[in-house]
């Protein structure tokens, strides 16, 4: 499969940057796409362990604060439900993109 305008790697055809509209200045060094979605999804990781260890630790006895146990589910239960958000719109714009004929 050819890349004619560049999309995958990252060189332009008509000195326009495909992931940046015109007149947009890129920033050097800031980090793509990929790199955020990776770091957010560690994140996600994090809080589902942090509410796994924190329920656990209640169910023996380590810990006695109800308050924070219920905390930390929630903080994982919301950084799931926007992580799977953010794929709802991914992939609504991947098929928006099928769409469109070249």
């Amino acid at each position: 499969m050819s890349d004619p305008l560049g999309f995958v790697t990252g060189a332009s055809g008509g000195g326009l940057n495909p992931v940046q509209p015109s007149g947009a200045a890129s920033k050097p060094g800031a980090p793509g796409f990929r790199e955020v979605l990776l770091k957010n999804l560690e994140q996600v990781n994090s809080a589902q362990q942090d509410a796994n260890r924190a329920v656990e630790d209640l169910m023996t006895g380590k810990r006695s604060d109800v308050e924070g146990v219920i905390l930390a589910t929630e903080k994982a239960d919301d950084a799931f439900r926007m992580l799977q958000a953010m794929r709802g719109k991914v992939l609504q714009a991947y098929d928006e993109i099928k769409q469109v004929r070249v």
